[in-house]
């Protein structure tokens, strides 16, 4: 049923000509698919996705709109970088600063650096050319580098 809503959206914004107005839509179709939907995935339940019974996007059907997240600090981006580096298994959360080497002070080795550049990509989606990645020794220069790509300056 909630494919069927999804497709229905989906649909009509792929071809304008063919959006279905509310009258076109039959009322079973809109009530239980409104109480059907739910989140999918841990994804769906974060501050990016709200789930909206009418919108003026897809009239008449249940669908998920997308919104834009706060707007990135130097502190938000420190505290994730921080925060993804405490997560990683081979990190001592409580030896981990913000000027420590990842060679030098914490032990790691190449493949950890590369592997810790693998998890900033996923955080802040964007992918570091391996060459940039390369010279990423401590985590003020992960955020120095993340903060230059992303146009923070506060």
């Amino acid at each position: 049923m909630a494919a069927r809503v999804l497709q229905q959206c989906v649909r009509s914004l792929a071809r304008p000509s063919l959006r279905l107005l509310p009258a076109q839509v039959a009322p079973r179709a809109v009530a239980p698919a409104a109480a059907a939907l739910r989140p999918l995935s841990s994804a769906a339940d974060s501050r990016r996705t709200r789930w909206l019974t009418r919108s003026p996007v897809c009239p008449g059907v249940s669908c998920r709109l997308y919104g834009h997240l706060p707007p990135l600090t130097l502190e938000s981006i420190k505290e994730r970088v921080m925060y993804v580096l405490k997560l990683y298994d081979k990190i001592n959360p409580e030896v981990l600063q913000a000027s420590s080497h990842f060679m030098k002070d914490l032990g790691l080795d190449s493949l950890d650096q590369v592997e810790i550049i693998m998890a900033m990509e996923d955080e802040f989606g964007f992918e570091i050319p391996d060459a940039e990645a390369e010279k990423l020794m401590t985590p003020e220069e992960i955020v120095q580098y993340i903060a230059d790509k992303k146009d923070v300056y506060e």
